[in-house]
């Protein structure tokens, strides 16, 4: 049995006739008849049933030809990752919703460029981070831990067979836009935020405390806005006077200069770090992306 004889065969299930199929394929039609009854024979049962009107698939071929096609498809992806050389690697990264996360990425597609490699960055929630990086849809995650979680994503990340690489940690700022009433001010604190909503973002199905990218999510806040995307974070910012806890680090070339991080006065260490999966080596273009990472470091304010 070759894999061309299981190519003509899927061939001739798809366009219904033996002429047809040996036109698709560009053989005659007696070769390709004599190729299809020695895969019937070696195999041991008729995959088609012959008649004037056309061919008819056994219940048999039925089954055959769709291994046949599972094999056809395992063997496209092997040459076009391994033999044709026109194919374009990919990069992926998921993130929790960092604007440094996300320039890193915008630092490392410009070294590399369009034309070689397939990119893709994907800001979205914890649970997500982590089954992206697991079931490889991407390379390297970005999160946070804290001391309240750090125990139970420290547990989902052994289960799920990744690892953990800390770059560094921060304190804990109030995110806000310059023209919030507090934004004048050196310090804040949790009184002083009762009165403003608060912004976290939508953990969706897995909206456990312990995946929440905000610091203080155990605090009973008193106004509460969930939201799912950072331009609809930003708007309720300006337009409630809305606030988020971070990790102070401001990208101003991709969010603007309209808004501010201001030290919390009861501050929390945020451990920030990639995930990757465990004992798997990472990439060049990944290790690219990690030194780019690793430059925030600079900029943390530590109180």
């Amino acid at each position: 049995m070759t894999l061309q004889q299981l190519k003509y065969a899927l061939t001739i299930a798809r366009s219904g006739s033996i002429n047809e199929a040996a036109k698709q394929l560009f053989i005659s039609q007696p070769s390709l008849s004599e190729t299809i009854r020695e895969l019937e024979s070696e195999v041991g049962f008729d995959i088609f049933l012959r008649s004037n009107r056309g061919i008819v698939i056994t219940p048999e071929g039925e089954e055959f030809l769709s291994y046949a096609g599972q094999v056809t498809e395992q063997f496209g992806l092997l040459e076009s990752k391994y033999i044709d050389k026109k194919t374009r690697e990919k990069f992926s990264v998921s993130t929790q919703h960092y604007t440094f996360a996300v320039k890193a990425f915008v630092e490392t597609v410009k070294q590399f460029g369009m034309e070689q490699y397939e990119f893709a960055v994907h800001e979205t929630t914890t649970a997500s981070v982590i089954e992206n990086v697991k079931d490889f849809k991407s390379e390297i995650g970005v999160l946070c831990e804290n001391d309240f979680n750090e125990q139970v994503l420290n547990k989902m990340f052994k289960e799920n067979g990744l690892e953990f690489v800390e770059l560094f940690q921060s304190d804990t700022f109030v995110y806000l836009w310059s023209g919030h009433p507090l934004a004048g001010q050196q310090v804040i604190s949790m009184e002083e935020l009762d009165e403003y909503p608060c912004l976290s973002f939508d953990q969706g199905k897995n909206n456990s405390l312990y995946l929440a990218e905000e610091m203080k999510s155990t605090y009973d806040y008193r106004r509460l806005i969930k939201a799912n995307d950072r331009a609809t974070l930003l708007n309720l910012m300006r337009g409630l006077n809305a606030y988020t806890l971070c990790s102070g680090i401001i990208c101003k070339d991709l969010n603007g200069d309209d808004y501010m991080a201001i030290p919390l006065k009861e501050t929390e260490k945020m451990r920030i770090g990639y995930l990757k999966r465990k004992g798997v080596k990472i990439s060049l273009i990944g290790e690219i992306y990690i030194e780019e990472l690793k430059k925030y470091k600079e900029k943390v304010i530590l109180l």
